[in-house]
């Protein structure tokens, strides 16, 4: 049954080669002081910067810039925007670049005027913020994360190998974001194939929960299928504006809390590939290719029914004369041919992970009990081995 939900999603989004346009207009929202945020320079390379710098300057902005935010934004480089923001009294953070710079934004903008220890607050103890807030907006060079319309943000601490995310309440999600499908076309392939992976698996851990035949499912189902036909015009010609757009646009819809309603929701296959990446600092979509099919061929008997279901309803293969058990295996072997065929990396040696890794990244895997199976931490470690 579809239980009681409340679906409130207060992010307004600007999409289209003309989306840059808008953000004339929602900078007079906002005051004078604007934290730019970004990451390794690609934007100056492809000239993202030198657009939005010239709308800054024609509104008049005092500007301050946090630079080189990393693919998987550290507790440390946390500290560091945090004292920039402190000293610099954003009334805008705008983050520009992919899920990573605007996770990172997200939680410089709830430790500005936090007194606690962002990192013990925020990802050990998942507290709300009780401070005021910064408002974030977003300018999207990389589609993957959907963090452009979700209170998502995940944080690296190295120091005690952890690699966290902490889905925050409506108020922190970006109050703005434009998304111009032409600044996701000089990201290098292994980028785009990862973000394409990292948006088939959000819509997963969505779907593999829950036995109700409900709307959400419907949804999911379309957004995969959509997605996989984009994703193999997209390797074959990254530059097919159509196939990115439509990759894009569902990177949106596959995180922005909606096709979540009525579900419990699994999130393992991102426990397992975070806990990776804390030790191997990899791409994150990669860390997910290389442990989901481990992690669903182990959980599988235990949701039969939903996953023959994807095998007709995703891949479109046959029922007759088939069992729910032969459906569900022919749906994983073609999702893990279509995998090899974008060129996904498949399993987390080549991400630099090793057998003597196994246990401190199981014991660095958080539990979650959405999923049809909540796992022992034996079995982490059997999934990661067979990761290997």
């Amino acid at each position: 049954m579809l239980g009681n939900f409340t679906y409130h999603n207060p992010t307004k989004l600007y999409f289209g080669e003309d989306s840059l346009k808008n953000l004339k207009d929602e900078l007079g929202n906002y005051g004078q002081n604007v934290l730019l945020v970004y990451g390794g320079g690609s934007i100056k390379k492809n000239g993202v910067y030198d657009e939005i710098t010239a709308v800054l300057r024609e509104c008049a902005k005092t500007v301050t810039e946090v630079s080189g935010v990393m693919p998987n934004p550290t507790a440390t480089k946390l500290l560091e925007g945090v004292k920039i923001a402190r000293e610099f009294k954003p009334d805008l953070i705008l983050a520009v670049g992919g899920g990573s710079v605007c996770d990172y934004s997200k939680a410089v903008s709830v430790s500005v005027n936090c007194d606690d220890d962002p990192w013990e607050k925020y990802f050990m103890r998942f507290e709300e913020p009780d401070c005021e807030i910064v408002p974030v907006g977003c300018i999207l060079t990389m589609a993957g994360t959907g963090s452009e319309m979700n209170g998502g943000s995940v944080i690296t601490n190295h120091d005690v190998k952890l690699k966290i995310g902490h889905v925050f309440a409506d108020d922190v999600m970006p109050k703005f974001s434009i998304l111009n499908p032409r600044y996701t076309m000089t990201l290098p392939k292994y980028q785009m194939c990862a973000g394409i992976y990292d948006i088939m698996n959000h819509i997963c851990e969505q779907y593999f929960s829950g036995e109700d035949d409900n709307t959400s499912d419907y949804i999911s189902e379309g957004l995969m299928k959509g997605l996989i036909h984009a994703s193999y015009i997209a390797v074959k010609d990254p530059q097919d504006y159509e196939a990115r757009s439509n990759i894009m646009w569902t990177a949106t819809w596959a995180l922005n809390t909606l096709v979540a309603k009525g579900k419990s929701t699994d999130w393992m296959v991102h426990m397992l590939g975070q806990a990776v990446g804390a030790y191997t600092d990899a791409t994150h979509g990669m860390t997910l290719a290389a442990v989901s099919l481990p992690y669903y061929r182990y959980i599988m008997p235990y949701g039969i029914k939903k996953f023959a279901r994807f095998a007709v309803n995703v891949w479109g293969i046959s029922p007759d004369g088939k069992s729910d058990e032969q459906l569900a295996n022919e749906g994983l072997d073609a999702m893990e041919s279509w995998m090899k065929e974008i060129g996904l990396v498949m399993n987390i040696s080549e991400l630099g992970a090793t057998e003597e890794m196994i246990e401190g990244i199981a014991k660095a895997t958080i539990i979650l009990t959405g999923g049809y199976k909540v796992l022992e931490k034996d079995e982490v470690k059997k999934i990661l081995k067979d990761s290997l």
